[in-house]
């Protein structure tokens, strides 16, 4: 199955980025699965700015006497498109998780204004925001926390029941940042915490600031588990390619990646699995960042079941 996976995202080029302007089309939530059932809602943020689509996929089987366990996906609508019925099956032959996908409300696979939003921690007053280069704002990443944890997780619950001790967190790219920020700060809020190709370049490394604040004593109480997953070639995305003039909104962005040194998330997972953390780094080989979006979702989901991730 993992070869599969390679086989098919390795097919892309290795400088390759998520397409932010690809249509969503159906996805396993509209055509439907023999092993999950689907539920949606929708919400708006508090500031009326940002629409919601949260998919609720509850697994078929009955549910443990503990509730079962469940993974909340970041950038739910590409999330969904990159998931299958094979995928599904394998989850409903071990603890198959309900899986939360929260997308946003658009036709579009990502929302990129409202996920840079989201997405970025809270940075010094003293600094720029990096994203209004690129016509966004950044930092609301507390402001989107509240919602899942006192809007999004209760509305759940009505749903399926859950065993909260089994809550797992994923997130690609801008996501991953989220992930490590929700790992630093609300740090119980998630037993499994599954970063895949996480910004730690954004706004000058203001995560790593985080990290140092972060309670490792009160995640290792917690049995908090921490996964990180990485492409080996996306060190090599660095400088844009052709010969087209760069956008300048690239290029800033560009030269916030380069700044960070290549190492910088390995000794990220090393400072943690020191301080006695669960933490481990898979680095998937010949992979770019675009291609880690669905190379990663899977060993995460697989996580969340309780199945070996890379079988």
């Amino acid at each position: 199955m993992a070869a599969a996976v390679l086989c098919a995202v390795l097919a892309a080029p290795a400088h390759a980025q998520p397409d932010l302007s690809q249509k969503l089309g159906p996805t396993i939530a509209d055509t439907g699965s023999a092993f999950y059932r689907f539920e949606r809602f929708s919400l708006r943020s508090a500031d009326g700015e940002r629409g919601y689509r949260v998919s609720v996929g509850i697994p078929r089987r009955p549910a443990p006497v503990a509730g079962y366990p469940a993974i909340f996906l970041l950038d739910g609508n590409a999330a969904l498109a990159a998931t299958d019925e094979r995928q599904l099956q394998a989850l409903d032959g071990a603890q198959p998780p309900v899986i939360v996908a929260i997308g946003y409300d658009t036709e579009l696979r990502f929302d990129v204004k409202a996920r840079a939003y989201d997405y970025t921690p809270p940075f010094p007053a003293d600094r720029p925001d990096e994203e209004a280069a690129r016509g966004r704002q950044g930092g609301g990443a507390d402001v989107f926390l509240d919602l899942i944890e006192q809007r999004i997780m209760p509305r759940v619950r009505t749903l399926a029941p859950l065993d909260a001790a089994r809550f797992s967190l994923w997130g690609h790219s801008y996501g991953g940042l989220f992930t490590l920020h929700t790992l630093f700060t609300r740090t119980r809020l998630f037993s499994t915490y599954l970063a895949a190709s996480p910004s730690l370049w954004w706004q000058q490394g203001v995560i790593l600031d985080e990290e140092k604040r972060f309670d490792a004593v009160q995640a290792r109480a917690a049995g908090v588990r921490v996964r990180v997953m990485a492409g080996d070639a996306e060190r090599r995305e660095r400088r844009p390619s052709g010969d087209a003039a760069p956008d300048p909104r690239a290029q800033a962005m560009l030269a916030s990646r380069a700044a960070m040194p290549p190492q910088a998330l390995p000794d990220l997972v090393e400072r943690l699995k020191g301080q006695g953390l669960d933490a481990s780094l898979r680095m998937f080989a010949g992979m770019a960042h675009g291609p880690m979006l669905p190379a990663s979702l899977e060993p995460a989901l697989r996580i969340a079941a309780g199945l070996a991730p890379y079988p």
